[in-house]
């Protein structure tokens, strides 16, 4: 990776905690509905509800209470009370109250390669949410760039380039995610460095494990130090 000069990183769940606020709220929207049914199959419910949705609401706490609505609304066959709504909403907007916990290694990581590469935010998600996080992070002045996208594909990323003015050998992409964050930049030509976190979104787990010439596994973020000197 000695031609890299732009290093974009995830925002959620890489830079800070967000799955684990998403599935205490699902938790209690199950058990909103547990007269209905089981836990487990009011999450597959939910799970499908999402998948559908992803293409007209994108990602984020906004998409995730439409879908919770929608979801209730056809597991009660139209009877769900005004009351349990509201309850629903009220868990939605706590996912966009919640405080920023940056995770372990962010703050050394960003201040020790500050200044020697371009950083670059590149996260999916809704535009006044991710903004709000970012801001509440206290870690904006460490990027150069932040590109909040409606989705991770490799045209997404090819554009990201195209407006850094960066070839795909000299981009690299950290993030948590191997289908959003790794795959589609190896794709492209870039270089790729997966940081697993214990909680991840179902839509975003893939069984197989990944081994190319310029994808790089890691423990923590903190490890990323050591590959980069």
């Amino acid at each position: 990776m000695k031609n890299i000069k732009v290093i974009a990183f995830d925002a959620d769940d890489t830079l800070w905690v967000n799955e684990p606020y998403f599935q205490d709220v699902e938790n209690k929207f199950c058990a909103l509905l547990e007269d209905y049914l089981s836990h487990h199959h009011i999450s597959q419910e939910l799970f499908k509800t999402e998948m559908q949705n992803l293409a007209l609401y994108g990602f984020g706490a906004k998409s995730f209470m439409l879908s919770m609505i929608e979801t209730a609304i056809k597991i009660t066959d139209g009877n769900i009370s005004t009351s349990a709504v509201e309850k629903i909403i009220e868990y939605g907007k706590t996912l966009l109250e919640q405080p920023i916990e940056l995770l372990d290694g962010v703050q050394d990581v960003l201040s020790s390669l500050y200044g020697k590469y371009q950083l670059v935010v590149a996260t999916k998600g809704d535009l006044l949410d991710q903004e709000r996080k970012l801001e509440k992070s206290k870690l904006g002045s460490f990027f150069h760039h932040i590109e909040i996208m409606s989705d991770k594909k490799e045209s997404d990323y090819l554009k990201l380039l195209q407006h850094l003015s960066v070839d795909p050998e000299s981009f690299l992409m950290i993030g948590n995610s191997l289908k959003s964050d790794v795959i589609p930049v190896l794709n492209i030509g870039g270089f790729g460095i997966h940081v697993p976190y214990h909680t991840t979104w179902a839509h975003e787990h893939m069984e197989n494990e990944l081994i190319h010439e310029r994808f790089i596994k890691l423990e923590s973020l903190g490890e990323v130090l050591v590959h980069l000197k």
